[in-house]
């Protein structure tokens, strides 16, 4: 029989991160992503650490209970990362299996490029390890799809925060079950003369995977912050011109660690340009790909619709994994 989940902060490169931990055994470390918190792994805990694994949640950098540094450039792609490398030896440990969904997966995957000495095995939910690119992410949605796609709307800085802080509870139930967007597109743009959350739906009824007692868990995390409950997840985004200044170097570094990629049929990521064409080659990006699969019917929050699927990939990957 397994512990109960435990919640401790710990002390990691400058910054004070809150996590949640289940179980003994080989590290698993489980990277959230926007807007999100340790909670978006609630399903994964139990089966995790019943099969022998520990498994750690954090808060990551800006995130619910972990410190929030105000500057944009804290977030970079190397802050986040080293937050990762810090977290595995703060906890006493040398290496670690990374699983990432949306930005946390580039975390995961990033990490595993630069410390493969650290990383048994990468997953990554929803977002591939897409290349650096010929621009930053932002200037690139910004010419391809427009000022109103939220990525790009999500660079200036206070005018989402506002917006997405107004009624939390709201934007948790819009951005968790308002996917894909009311027009039926998976691609989120702010509607012509509205905002950002107009463009999804506050549903009467949640769907089957989220109940309201989820809604209530994020909403406790993000309540405490008020108007600044969504800064810090904000400025990752806002980290993005930096981080592509920042890694030209990484350019081509391969991924040399077994990885999986686990994502929706109908993620508003995988219906990005270009991107079900990347996926299909993922074979050639990742050496040591154990599978990818795309889930019918599934929406962005990968691990959050399709629990039982999502961990029975996680433990056979795991599992195949030999050091």
């Amino acid at each position: 029989m397994t512990t109960a989940i435990k919640h401790r902060h710990v002390e990691v490169n400058g910054v004070r991160l809150h996590i949640a931990e289940q179980g003994e055994g080989p590290l698993v470390l489980l990277l959230h992503g926007f807007p999100e918190c340790w909670y978006s792994w609630r399903h994964q805990f139990e089966p995790l650490a019943a099969a022998g694994y520990r498994v750690v949640a954090p808060d990551q950098r800006g995130y619910a209970r972990s410190d929030r540094p105000k500057d944009p450039s804290s977030y970079t792609i190397h802050h986040l990362t080293g937050d990762v490398v810090a977290l595995i030896h703060a906890l006493g440990e040398s290496r670690a299996f990374l699983v990432g969904h949306d930005w946390g997966a580039p975390v995961a995957w990033t990490t595993a490029q630069l410390r493969p000495d650290l990383v048994r095995g990468v997953a990554g939910l929803s977002v591939p390890p897409f290349p650096r690119g010929a621009q930053s992410m932002a200037a690139g949605f910004r010419q391809r799809l427009g000022e109103r796609f939220y990525f790009v709307y999500f660079q200036e800085p206070g005018r989402a925060d506002a917006e997405l802080a107004e009624d939390i509870r709201s934007t948790f139930r819009r951005t968790l079950a308002g996917l894909p967007t009311e027009d039926g597109s998976r691609l989120w743009t702010v509607p012509p003369g509205g905002r950002l959350l107009d463009a999804l739906a506050d549903p009467e009824q949640l769907p089957d995977w989220l109940t309201e007692a989820d809604v209530d868990a994020f909403v406790a995390e993000y309540a405490p912050h008020g108007a600044e409950a969504f800064t810090g997840g904000l400025n990752w985004y806002r980290a993005t011109d930096l981080n592509w200044e920042l890694t030209a170097a990484l350019d081509g570094l391969p991924l040399s660690v077994p990885a999986l990629y686990l994502a929706g049929e109908e993620d508003l990521v995988t219906a990005m340009p270009g991107a079900r064409d990347f996926i299909a080659a993922l074979p050639q990006v990742l050496p040591r790909l154990h599978h990818s699969e795309l889930f019918p019917g599934c929406g962005h929050w990968t691990q959050q619709e399709r629990p039982d699927e999502v961990n029975a990939a996680l433990l056979d990957f795991f599992g195949s994994v030999r050091d």
